[in-house]
């Protein structure tokens, strides 16, 4: 209306009678007229009593149409008020009445187009109809907001789907842990990664029941149709902003700062990382998916404007998730987060193309963006993470000797982590494909020189994946700290049962589907050499004075082949001594593993039996009965008896 100029019909008639009597008096000066001038005057006299009737039309026209809108605007008014007088919801009511309510609404914006097409006047006497029509479309329009947030909450669907639950992990019976505090096969069991049915995923859901959909739709058209769009847009992302806020809290996702984070134990935080792992999924591919779906069917009509909804109801709930996942990616790189870690960036790596596709355009480029920066920090947190692990490998304290030789807790963590990160290959590969490649050696401090020459053979071949490369090195610095903590033993026979022990759980587990393709069978042959190894030189390290003993040097009377009785006496009683202080010193020793345990001791057996057998035998004119104190089978059966890991005392070690 600003542009209108106003103009009275009855001001311009007046002009131009003015101008033509004007021209008629010019005229009628002279005394002769042609037939020409005449005619003009006639003519003119014509037009403007032509002109003068038109005039006198328009007027009444006009006068009749800001009637007929008086009478229209009275008659919506009246209507207007009796419907807000009345507290029921119009659209609770019947379609008709929604549908009545919604052609009064139509009828006075068109009310008011057709009073400002008349460029009116401030000052004009009916200026206050165009006021009072807008007053009217103003309070049509704060009701339909109000109907329109009615409905929103009113009609919504319930947050979860009742097939999909999540099993905390507070009901898990292991805990995770840091990997200098495992002692047992239990880490087995807490290294396993989670897993998310694909089932309960790629399904819209109703949010909004779907019988109020028309009519939500319909309330939008108009509101916008009037002008009133800010008010329905910010509505509608308001109530659907708060609705998603209660969905995360009903799924048990907490506002959390990144200090907050950083300051929560481990046992709280493992749990709400595998929680995250789970919500992120049905939240982007259900509840995210619906909700576009929901914007889109109330305001598909009204072009990118559905987007720009969407976008900002949704917005802020997907950040908190990507919050949290950037608040883990900072740090520390603890390496009992790796697992963690790397499920948070496998679910978020996957979800991106369905995050792509949900937040496009220049409307969802912030939340798409900070998708794939998290990712990224994700990523540089896992290899962090990797390169700590290894130095938490190398540099693991060695304090305390493991009990009776046996495995230690170091060694089942790092093999078992190992093979539970297989299950990521693909992940890892990717992101370990540029870290160290020409130089793998490097991630190994403090490498024995023959861990060292059997790496350097092994990348020679330049074969080996990121991963694999990566997995020879933590072994090679596992090992390279066993031999350290194998110096913790002061008899060098029990240093031998140790490195035994470990080096032969890690060749089985590398034996494993999981890990044997990695690690392949050249490096199973040369560790199985190597165990075997450690066992020889256990036996000769255990049993070499004693079998020394059974050896005829050394019994002979001075001077004569012959035997002497009180020597031979003497070194027998001596085999009896020796044989039981390492039959109670070793059956507090321990092998684990069944079958290592069997063919150590059957291979100790066939050793010092034999040559026990062979000693009585030849000596057995010069032994009496009461110097023998154990049979040969009944020795074989105390020889069954070592490695199990409890102390015992031969029966007869009382007669000594």
């Amino acid at each position: 209306m600003e542009d209108c100029k106003p103009v009275n019909p009855e001001e311009v008639g007046e002009d131009l009678i003015v101008a033509a009597k004007s021209i008629a008096r010019a005229l009628g000066s002279k005394k002769n007229l042609t037939n020409g001038e005449k005619k003009v005057l006639a003519d003119l006299g014509n037009k403007l009593s032509s002109l003068m009737t038109n005039r006198s039309t328009l007027n009444e026209r006009r006068v009749e149409d800001i009637r007929d809108i008086e009478d229209r605007l009275s008659s919506i008014q009246e209507k207007v008020t009796s419907w807000e007088a009345d507290q029921t919801m119009i659209f609770d009511s019947s379609s008709n009445e929604a549908t009545e309510y919604l052609n009064t609404v139509e009828e006075a914006r068109q009310l008011i187009e057709s009073l400002e097409s008349l460029c009116l006047d401030k000052d004009d006497e009916n200026y206050e109809l165009l006021h009072r029509a807008n007053d009217v479309l103003q309070t049509s329009m704060a009701r339909l907001e109000d109907e329109f947030r009615y409905m929103l909450v009113q009609n919504r669907q319930p947050c979860a789907p009742e097939h999909m639950s999540f099993r905390s992990c507070e009901e898990d019976t292991v805990d995770e842990n840091s990997l200098m505090s495992f002692g047992d096969d239990s880490v087995e069991d807490s290294l396993q990664r989670d897993s998310v049915s694909r089932a309960s995923e790629d399904s819209i859901i109703d949010l909004v029941r779907q019988e109020v959909i028309p009519d939500l739709r319909s309330i939008a058209n108009m509101m916008f149709n009037c002008n009133y769009d800010q008010e329905c847009t910010q509505a509608y992302t308001i109530l659907r902003r708060d609705a998603l806020d209660e969905c995360l809290s009903y799924l048990q996702i907490q506002k959390l700062s990144i200090e907050d984070v950083r300051k929560m134990e481990w046992v709280s935080l493992n749990s709400k990382i595998r929680r995250w792992v789970w919500v992120m999924k049905i939240f982007v591919r259900i509840y995210i998916a619906s909700e576009k779906w929901l914007s889109e069917q109330i305001f598909g009509e009204l072009g990118p404007v559905r987007l720009d909804c969407f976008v900002e109801a949704s917005k802020a709930s997907i950040l908190q998730l990507l919050n949290f996942a950037e608040a883990m990616s900072i740090g520390p790189h603890q390496p009992e987060k790796l697992i963690r870690i790397l499920d948070m960036y496998e679910v978020l790596a996957d979800l991106l193309p369905d995050i792509d596709a949900l937040y496009f355009g220049e409307a969802g480029s912030s939340v798409s963006m900070e998708c794939h920066d998290v990712l990224l920090r994700l990523g540089d947190s896992v290899k962090a993470t990797v390169f700590e692990f290894e130095n938490a490998i190398a540099s693991n304290p060695s304090t305390l000797p493991v009990s009776g030789g046996g495995i230690h807790p170091l060694t089942r963590y790092v093999m078992n982590y190992m093979r539970t990160l297989t299950d990521y290959g693909q992940t890892l590969n990717l992101l370990l494909k540029d870290c160290d490649e020409g130089d793998p050696i490097s991630l190994s401090p403090d490498m024995s020189p023959t861990a060292e020459e059997e790496n350097n053979s092994t990348y020679s071949s330049g074969r080996k994946s990121p991963m694999a490369r990566q997995f020879l090195s933590f072994a090679s610095s596992l090992e390279s700290n066993l031999d350290e903590k194998s110096k913790l033993y002061k008899d060098a026979s029990l240093q031998h049962v140790f490195l035994m022990n470990n080096i032969h759980y890690m060749a089985q587990k590398v034996k494993g589907a999981e890990l044997r393709l990695i690690f392949e069978d050249d490096w199973i042959r040369k560790h199985n050499r190597k165990f075997q190894q450690h066992a020889m030189s256990y036996q000769r390290a255990s049993w070499s004075y004693i079998l020394s003993l059974l050896k005829e040097e050394g019994i002979q009377n001075p001077g004569s082949n012959s035997i002497s009785k009180s020597l031979l006496k003497e070194r027998l009683r001596s085999f009896y001594l020796a044989f039981e202080e390492i039959y109670k010193v070793q059956t507090a020793w321990l092998i684990s593993d069944p079958q290592l345990r069997e063919d150590l001791q059957i291979s100790t057996s066939l050793n010092v039996i034999q040559a026990y057998r062979t000693f009585v035998g030849r000596h057995s004119n010069d032994i009496s009965d009461k110097l023998i104190r154990y049979s040969a089978d009944d020795m074989e059966n105390y020889l069954m008896d070592l490695f199990e890991g409890s102390p015992k005392l031969l029966q007869n070690s009382s007669r000594r």
